[in-house]
């Protein structure tokens, strides 16, 4: 989509906000997702005026479905240097609770997506 070249060292990042805005931006395997958030807010981009925050700390990033606590890395997330990966970014003050067991044990539940009866294949 964008022309731009991506130096083979650094992680180019398009966000995403709930708007469905979105803005790229380069950083380095050792930036954390505190940092981007940071750098974020402080180079909020103009046409992004109407999503702009009151600081930096209620901006989460989610990658391939979860909230990114702000000490992960991007090089912890195994991200591929000189290509662009998609984030969503949005404005939340606290992550939600783990609840990763919780989802195991309503997917190991009775309830099935199948009707109650017993199916026969003649």
């Amino acid at each position: 989509m964008s022309g731009r070249h991506i130096p083979a060292d650094k992680i180019n990042l398009r966000l995403i906000l709930v708007s469905g805005k979105t803005k790229e931006f380069l950083f380095s395997p050792s930036d954390s997702a505190g940092d981007i958030a940071q750098h974020v807010f402080d180079n909020w981009p103009e046409d992004w005026c109407q999503e702009a925050v009151s600081k930096a700390e209620i901006l989460r990033l989610i990658y391939q479905g979860r909230f990114l606590h702000s000490n992960v890395t991007l090089g912890a997330l195994g991200l591929p240097f000189g290509k662009t990966t998609v984030m969503h970014l949005v404005p939340r003050e606290n992550l939600p609770e783990p609840n990763s067991q919780d989802q195991r044990q309503k997917s190991k539940g009775g309830n099935s997506s199948c009707c109650s009866a017993s199916c026969c294949i003649l």
